[in-house]
C-alpha cells in the first residue's frame, strides 16, 4: 500500500474499530493508521465525539480511553476543509461523509452502511465494506 492511500472511514467503523480490535473495521482502520491517510472534517469528527460521548460504551471503553482515542485521531488524521457540498445519499445524514471523500481526494470510503455502499464509485471513488477494504490491499 502507498503511503499516499487517503481513507474516508464512516463514525460506524471507527467505533467497531474502537471497540474490537480483532474486527475487520479494526483492522482496516489500524492499516490505514500505519499506512495511509486517515480523513477527518471537523463534521465527521463532531458527529464521532458525540457517538463515543454515550454511556452505553461506558461499559467497553472508558470515557478516558476514548478521549485519548479522540486525541490521538485528531493528531494523526489530516483535517479537511470541505469545499464542497454534495447531496446523493438516500440518507442526507451520510453525504458529509461523501463531501469529505471528494473535498479530501479520498482514495476510497470505508463503510458498513447500505446508504452509502449503494453508491459505489461515487465519482471514480470506491465505497467498500471493512472486508473489501482489507481484500483490495
Amino acid at each position: 500500500m502507498s503511503l499516499e492511500v487517503r481513507t474516508v472511514f464512516d463514525t460506524n467503523v471507527v467505533v467497531s474499530a474502537l471497540l474490537l480490535e480483532q474486527s475487520a473495521p479494526a483492522k482496516a482502520f489500524m492499516t490505514v493508521l500505519e499506512r495511509g491517510v486517515i480523513l477527518l472534517s471537523e463534521v465527521t469528527f463532531a458527529e464521532l465525539s458525540e457517538v463515543l460521548s454515550r454511556k452505553k460504551f461506558d461499559r467497553y471503553v472508558t470515557q478516558q480511553e476514548r478521549q485519548e482515542f479522540l486525541a490521538m485521531l485528531l493528531r494523526e488524521a489530516t483535517v479537511v476543509e470541505i469545499d464542497e457540498e454534495v447531496r446523493a445519499c438516500r440518507d442526507p445524514k451520510d453525504d458529509k461523509f461523501l463531501e469529505l471523500a471528494v473535498s479530501g481526494s479520498a482514495s476510497c470510503l470505508v463503510t458498513g452502511d447500505e446508504d452509502l455502499l449503494v453508491l459505489h464509485p461515487f465519482r471514480d471513488i470506491p465505497i467498500m465494506t471493512p472486508s473489501q477494504f482489507l481484500e483490495s490491499l
